[in-house]
Formats: C-alpha cells, sequence, structure tokens
C-alpha cells in the first residue's frame, strides 16, 4: 500500500495486491499441508506462484504490463524468495528440532546464527555492529586516547572473592552454612591473564555447590572453545561437594552445550536438579537466557519442584525476578549487569544493560518473600575496563532464619 503510489498507482491497487499476495501465500500452505509437506519445507514454485501471480493479475492492468514482463518479473520473484525461503529454513531448523530445549523462534535462530556459528567470512562480524564495532574500535579507542585503558583493565584483574551471608527464614535447617560460589559475567577469552588472577582466588577454598551464571566467552561472534578450555581450567580449582550447575548467558550459544558438559558443569537448561543433604532436599532450578535470547520457561524449569520445597534460582540476568516470585522461588541469584561495569561516584551505573530496576543490580536485594542477589561479576565485558566497580567471586553463605 505505501510502495503502490511509487509505481503510479494508488494505495488501495496496493493494498489489494497485498491481500491478494497473502491470499495466495495462504493457499499454497493450505495445499502443502494436504499434500503431507512438513510445514516450513520449501518448494521451489509452489511455494511462490499464488503469492506472486495473483497480484500480478490486479497489476498488470493497473500498470499497463505486456504478458513478457509478468511473467519475466514472476521468474524473478520466484528464484528471489525461493533463496530467502531457503535462507530462513536453514536459521530456523539448524540444529534440528529434536532435543532442542527452547521454544523455535525465527528471531532466536537468527541471533544464535549470528553469534553462535563461527564465521564463513569476516563480513559476518558486522552483522554484531555493538561488539565488534561499537567496542572493539570507537570505545577501546577512546578510553585509549584519554589514556585510561590500561587502568581499567587493572582493576578488571584486580577482582576479589567476596564473603557474604545470605538469611533465608525457608531454609531447611540442615542447608543452614551451605556454601556456595557464584562464577558469573567471566568472560575469559576478553581479558589476558584472568583465568590465572580468578584461579588464585577460588583454590583452596572448599564449597559446597558451585554456579556458573552465565556468559563465559567475551565476544558473541567467531570461535567458542577458548572460553571453554579457560574455564576447565579454572573449574579443576574449584572443590566443589555437590558438584557445579550452570546456564547460559547472553554471550553463551546452546552448541556449547556439550562443551560445558565436558568442563565439568552440569547445564540446567529450563529444568531444575534436587540436592539432598541429612534428609532434606535443596532445590536448583536453572532458566535459558531472559536477556537476548528470552529463552526462559519458569513454568517448565519448576514443573518438577514440590510446591513446598525451598527453590534457588539460577539466571543469568535479574530480569525475570517478578516472575520468579510468583513461581515461590525463595532465592534468586544472578548477574550479567556487572554492577554496571563502570559506575559514577555517587550516582552509580552509567548503564546496567538491564530492563530490571536498578535496585537489582548488584548486590543484595528483596522483591517479596523472595531474596536476591546481583553479583558484579568476575570479568568485564565490551570493554576489559572497569571503574568504580570492582569485580568480584561472590562466596556466599546460607543462613537459617532473619538477619540480626
Amino acid at each position: 500500500a505505501l510502495a503502490a503510489p511509487l509505481l503510479g498507482a494508488s494505495w488501495l491497487v496496493g493494498l489489494g495486491a497485498a491481500a491478494l499476495s497473502m491470499a495466495g501465500d495462504l493457499a499454497t500452505s493450505f495445499i502443502k499441508r494436504r499434500i503431507g509437506l512438513a510445514s516450513g519445507s520449501p518448494v521451489l514454485g509452489l511455494d511462490q506462484v499464488l503469492e506472486g501471480w495473483l497480484p500480478l493479475l490486479l497489476l498488470a492492468p493497473v500498470l499497463q504490463l505486456e504478458p513478457a514482463p509478468c511473467v519475466a518479473v514472476l521468474g524473478v520473484f520466484i528464484l528471489l524468495a525461493h533463496a530467502g525461503s531457503r535462507f530462513w529454513h536453514y536459521i530456523l531448523y539448524h540444529p534440528g528440532r529434536e532435543n532442542y530445549p527452547r521454544i523455535i523462534r525465527s528471531t532466536t535462530r537468527l541471533r544464535e546464527w549470528r553469534a553462535c556459528h563461527a564465521p564463513l567470512a569476516r563480513w559476518q562480524t558486522w552483522f554484531n555492529f555493538e561488539s565488534y564495532v561499537y567496542y572493539r574500535v570507537v570505545m577501546t579507542t577512546a578510553f585509549k586516547a584519554i589514556g585510561w585503558y590500561d587502568h581499567g583493565v587493572r582493576n578488571v584483574l584486580a577482582v576479589r572473592l567476596q564473603d557474604r551471608t545470605l538469611w533465608l527464614p525457608t531454609l531447611p535447617p540442615a542447608f543452614d552454612g551451605f556454601r556456595i560460589l557464584l562464577l558469573t559475567d567471566l568472560h575469559l577469552d576478553g581479558t589476558p591473564r584472568l583465568t590465572q588472577a580468578l584461579i588464585r582466588q577460588v583454590r583452596h577454598q572448599p564449597v559446597d555447590l558451585c554456579l556458573v551464571g552465565g556468559d563465559v566467552r567475551m565476544e558473541i561472534y567467531g570461535p567458542m572453545a577458548p572460553s571453554i578450555r579457560r574455564l576447565g581450567r579454572l573449574l579443576a580449582h574449584v572443590e566443589s561437594r555437590h558438584g557445579v550447575y550452570g546456564v547460559l548467558g547472553n554471550h553463551d550459544c546452546i552448541e556449547m552445550l556439550p562443551e560445558f558438559e565436558r568442563a565439568g558443569v552440569t547445564m540446567l537448561v529450563n529444568e531444575a536438579a534436587a540436592i539432598g543433604r541429612e534428609g532434606e532436599t535443596l532445590w536448583v532450578a536453572g532458566v535459558d537466557d531472559p536477556h537476548f535470547y528470552r529463552c526462559h520457561d519458569l513454568d517448565l524449569a519448576m514443573r518438577e519442584v514440590p510446591a513446598e520445597a525451598f527453590t534457588l534460582l539460577l539466571a543469568h540476568s535479574p530480569e525475570i525476578y517478578r516472575e520468579a516470585a510468583d513461581h515461590g522461588v525463595d532465592l534468586y541469584l544472578c548477574g550479567h549487569t556487572h554492577g554496571g561495569q563502570v559506575c559514577l561516584p555517587r550516582i552509580g551505573p552509567v548503564f546496567t544493560h538491564s530492563s530490571a530496576p536498578r535496585f537489582t543490580a548488584a548486590g543484595a536485594w528483596q522483591w517479596g518473600e523472595m531474596q536476591g542477589y546481583t553479583s558484579r561479576g568476575a570479568g568485564a565485558s565490551g570493554i576489559p575496563v572497569r571503574f568504580n566497580c570492582p569485580g568480584e567471586i561472590p562466596l556466599l553463605t546460607l543462613r537459617r532464619g532473619t538477619a540480626p
């Protein structure tokens, strides 16, 4: 309708052509279902001929097109539309539906294609404008120009283990004193020497449970293996009685799941695991990334958790705190915000990169009966610098009762 006046026709003619094109597309889908073709299966010709031919019946007399140009236009349309269909079919069905622990959305698959596959060509990195151009070129150059870059990198490497106590009235007595090591926003491939700095902090620190809160890699394009290798080196120094559980972040990819498992992490993708201690149980639920991919599913994650059970939710970001409270979560652990990473004195974070309120951006918080803790993260994202916002590795001690 908007383009028709550019061709010398009225917007009503354009609207009619659009309606006829959609009618042709619907008719094609109807035919494909009746002959047993699967949804989304591209068929050259059948997919495009009605969608292109029906609007041409209206447009040809209005635009005074001869039969030969009409046939040529229809032929070009069929080829281009089929190429587009093949592209979207590739995006939607790689990996396939089988054992895919997410709701399949074209937007999600397109984001995965941009971020999760080793680039077929260097130009593919330009689809990640923010990461590749804005951070790597513009902001890095700006920090180096004003002489702050090296100081910011030193701040990143000054990450420290932080002892924190969380008081929880509903905590089962057997878990009083339970110690959790929260490793989140590591971005291990973004800052040289960061892995070794983290190892120095976590070794010789026996804990009851280790949780990995997502964003193991720095980039959102290119190879994923280097960050996983560094994670394996780090976890080799973690002494966790009940093992290591993790979730995916917005810098992580679904293809990384097997590598996470090989590194020693039990990944929770919209699912939960029970931890037993002295006859009592603490449930750890984990959801897929709620920030960028938005593939979290709390209903699925909490499906097997008993209604009266104490539940700890591990999510990459704090953005589903309301939904978590409605599901009866007792403790919400997350990261993603980096505490701002760059904070101004008396003002706080310049950006939190989260749609959740600022009270959830760092440290302990509460919403209704649910307690929460947002880690400032161990690494740095975008640019490997920190200012007025030191990185942290929270060592959380759970205590039964209310704070003194």
